[in-house]
Parts: structure tokens; C-alpha cells; sequence
């Protein structure tokens, strides 16, 4: 409890026999320390206290490496992946979403001769272009642009909503770098699986493919931290209905094949031992774009 002025124990800075009183953190001057920065002799309190080989350092010799033996780095809080703990967790996702909106803007301005440039097809005539097009013809661009395309207002909409509802959680989960990794990875397994087995004059568009790869990724993910995974699993099996009904026209090969790309490299992700996590992670990331790009080839030969 705060003392008045003329309090029989006397003023807050001195004790019974009129001591001075401890010094206060350099950072936070509301709190008292008796403990010192073991490089620059600051005092630190508890919060801002960091374990050195010897004592406690401040958080500024920390990330200077002053001293420590370490990487600036070595101290800093980590996902349960590896990632570094971002200030703004969902940036990424708020990115992602940002650029899908704009090309969907600049689809609706520039009309159906835009999106017959980029969208994924295999091999066909295209009326409004006037030529044959398609990834057997060399445009292995389409197998990317066409996971920034949509169809509809409904179709972005439902995208974008699942994009921010399961991206923004993944990406705190795994950090900036493995979530951009699991998302490109996924979309691009979906567009090559799209690819591979779908009607070679059959477009395709849309974010699905890589939005499944987050939807296998968090049950991964849910599964290692021993969450209830019924909610994951009753939402995925909503949205398969869906991706298998006829009446809706979906590719449901993009959806398939991003949810299994994302199951195996978000395995990867959660899994990997610390000392090799890096190595497994990217590795198996790269295996799985092997795998696409392989499976590229083969169809390419097929259709020409």
C-alpha cells in the first residue's frame, strides 16, 4: 500500500537507517534492482534479465552479441517450428490476402482476356487469345499466377475468409519464412496434380490448392500439440463435400493435391528434430517441389 507524506516509516527512497535505495532498471525506472548487466553494468530487472554464462546480461548486449560467445539471434524466442516470433504474427496472411485482392481487382478491370493468360490450362485453343496455350506450351508461369486468380466474387470471398480464419494462426505457429514455404509448396502440388489429371483444356484458378495444404498443415500441427481435432477435421470434410460435388465445378484435384503436399511438408515443419530442423524442413519442402516438378514433365510429354 502507497505511504502519505510524513508516514511514521518515512520516505519511500531510504530504509530505517536513511539508506539510499536500490537502483531501478534502466528500462522499466519503476522497478528496483539489485542485479547488473554483466557486459555494460546497467541494472536489470527480472523482465529484462537474460541468461549468460556467467550472471545475467541486458536485452541490448544480448542482440549485440556482446560478449556472449552466441549469434545475436541465439536468445531470441522461437515457434514451435524453428520460426522467429514475429511482433505482427499474421502479416503474412494480411500480405497474401492483399495481393489476391488485387488481382482479382485488376481481373474485373481488365475482363476474361486477362484471366485466360494466367489461369492454369493444360493445352487448348483459347478463343479470345487467338492461339493455343497452356503449360505444355512453355507457360509454367500459369501453374503459379493461377493461385492468385478467382472466379467470383463468391469464389474470393470463401477463399480469403479461410485464408485469414487458418493462415493467420499457422503463421504464428510456424513463423513468416516456413508458412510462406508451406503455402507456395501446397499451391504449386495442387496446380501440378491439376495439371496431371484434369482435361488438358480444363482451366483452372483459384487459392484452394494452397489453402488445403494450410488445412492439412493445422491438423498436423493441432495433432502435435494435443488439440481436439474434431473441429479441424468436421471443417475439412465440409469443405470435401463440396470440393466432390459436381454441381459446384470445382477442380478437385488442386484441393487434393495441395491437402496432401501440406500434410507431408507441415509434418515436416512440426516434427523435425531441433538439431536438423531446418535441414528437414527445407528438405522435404524441396522433395515435394521435386516431385511437381517431375510430375510437370511427364504430363508435358504426354501433351505434346
Amino acid at each position: 500500500m502507497d505511504q502519505a507524506p510524513g508516514s511514521p516509516h518515512g520516505p519511500r527512497d531510504q530504509g530505517p537507517q536513511g539508506a539510499q535505495s536500490l537502483p531501478t532498471c534502466y528500462r522499466h525506472p519503476d522497478r528496483e534492482t539489485g542485479i547488473r548487466c554483466t557486459r555494460c553494468e546497467r541494472p536489470i530487472c527480472p523482465e529484462c534479465m537474460v541468461s549468460a554464462s556467467v550472471g545475467f546480461q541486458c536485452p541490448e548486449c544480448v542482440r549485440s552479441g556482446s560478449g556472449t560467445g552466441h549469434a545475436p539471434t541465439a536468445t531470441q524466442p522461437r515457434t514451435i517450428a524453428g520460426g522467429t516470433v514475429a511482433a505482427d504474427p499474421r502479416r503474412v496472411t494480411k500480405i497474401l490476402i492483399g495481393i489476391n485482392l488485387a488481382v482479382f481487382l485488376v481481373q474485373m478491370s481488365m475482363g476474361e482476356r486477362f484471366t485466360d493468360r494466367f489461369d492454369l490450362i493444360g493445352r487448348a485453343y483459347v478463343p479470345i487469345l487467338g492461339s493455343i496455350e497452356g503449360v505444355a506450351e512453355g507457360q509454367w508461369y500459369r501453374m503459379l499466377t493461377a493461385m492468385f486468380l478467382h472466379g467470383s466474387y463468391i469464389h474470393i470471398m470463401f477463399n480469403m475468409l479461410s485464408l485469414w480464419w487458418i493462415g493467420g494462426p499457422l503463421e504464428a505457429a510456424l513463423g513468416r519464412a516456413r508458412y510462406l514455404t508451406l503455402y507456395f509448396v501446397s499451391g504449386l502440388a495442387g496446380s501440378a496434380l491439376s495439371y496431371l489429371l484434369a482435361a488438358p483444356n480444363q482451366p483452372s484458378l483459384g487459392a484452394s490448392g494452397a489453402i488445403f495444404g494450410l488445412f492439412g498443415a493445422t491438423a498436423v500441427l493441432m495433432r502435435r500439440l494435443n488439440y481436439d481435432l474434431r473441429p479441424v477435421i468436421a471443417l475439412l470434410a465440409i469443405n470435401l463435400v463440396f470440393t466432390f460435388n459436381p454441381a459446384f465445378n470445382i477442380a478437385w484435384q488442386a484441393h487434393i493435391g495441395g491437402l496432401v503436399a501440406g500434410v507431408v511438408v507441415g509434418y515436416a515443419m512440426v516434427h523435425a528434430p531441433r538439431e536438423r530442423r531446418a535441414l528437414i524442413q527445407y528438405g522435404v519442402s524441396t522433395l515435394v517441389l521435386a516431385v511437381v516438378l517431375v510430375t510437370t514433365l511427364v504430363r508435358t510429354a504426354q501433351l505434346t
